[in-house]
């Protein structure tokens, strides 16, 4: 109970964050990779020290090539990403910024305009349903929860444990896509593929919490029934609560530490997918712990009101 005491505080963050995020998001949008608006990136080292991205977009605008975007990528290396290029406009950029130094490309990829189109519309399409899925999975697991008697468990129905999952999730979501979109204008991040898979990844760790806390709550109301307790649906959650928030912590504690042990040391292509799931598990831990279960609490104050 003394969790929930505070549940006001709790919405706070979440609010300030929800709305500053959906303002950003809204202003400076986001910047679609390679692979999701079609182009070609290139990746090349250099055996001697790396030249200045300065001297580099200088002598791609020597060759009016000055669209492309260059970014450094680990100690020896740029990034290029531009429209879509031939083999020899290719071949011409990797000659033009050598800048008479020993340079190799890594790699070269090329997509298609279309199926960037593709991709990124089977990528929302996915997180879509897969919402859509945990709402119907949850409304069906927590419907019709009953006491040894027949009689229905006090509580919420199940369809609001899906609604106030659906908002935890989006919570989720919307966090690390404003946070990317204030990369995107300050410092060129990009949302690709690996974006996506990222936000589908928080999707399930994110509503495996929320359940976990949800069962709990459950078993909490049924065990009431069957011991003939009266106990108020404030106290059970609350109690609940206290019961899986060590579980919680621990585990999340323990994903994000590997997760920054791979945004330091790992390889620049992960770089921004493993920020995206670090920032979408803190969330996902806060939005389980301190915000579903007190949404709940007052959706059940408001039904309790509303039938008076």
């Amino acid at each position: 109970m003394h969790i929930l005491k505070y549940r006001y505080l709790y919405f706070i963050l979440p609010a300030i964050l929800l709305v500053a995020s959906i303002i950003t998001i809204a202003t400076l949008g986001l910047k679609p990779g390679v692979d999701l608006q079609g182009g070609s990136l290139m990746e090349v080292s250099y055996e001697e020290e790396r030249p200045s991205v300065e001297s580099v977009n200088e002598a791609l605008a020597e060759i009016g090539m000055d669209e492309l975007r260059v970014q450094p990528a680990g100690e020896d290396s740029f990034l290029i990403r531009s429209r879509e290029l031939s083999d020899e406009e290719k071949s011409r950029v990797i000659e033009t910024i050598a800048l008479d130094k020993t340079v190799t490309l890594e790699r070269s990829t090329t997509i298609g305009a279309t199926i960037g189109d593709e991709l990124r519309a089977k990528g929302w399409v996915a997180i879509f349903f897969v919402s859509l899925t945990v709402l119907l999975y949850i409304a069906f697991v927590f419907r019709n929860v009953r006491g040894p008697d027949g009689a229905q468990i006090d509580g919420v129905p199940s369809w609001k444990y899906g609604s106030v999952a659906i908002f935890t999730l989006l919570h989720d979501i919307i966090i690390p896509t404003g946070l990317f979109a204030v990369l995107g204008a300050t410092r060129g991040a990009e949302v690709d593929s690996l974006f996506i898979v990222a936000i589908l990844t928080i999707l399930g760790i994110s509503i495996n919490d929320t359940i976990v806390v949800f069962d709990r709550i459950r078993e909490n109301l049924r065990r009431n029934v069957e011991a003939r307790k009266k106990e108020s649906f404030e106290l059970v959650v609350g109690r609940s609560m206290d019961e899986t928030t060590s579980r919680s912590l621990n585990t999340s504690l323990a994903v994000v530490i590997a997760l920054v042990i791979l945004y330091l040391v790992g390889p620049e292509l992960t770089r921004n997918m493993s920020l995206t799931l670090m920032v979408g598990m803190i969330a996902g831990t806060y939005s389980s712990l301190f915000l579903a279960s007190p949404l709940l609490v007052e959706l059940e104050k408001w039904q309790t009101t509303k039938k008076k």
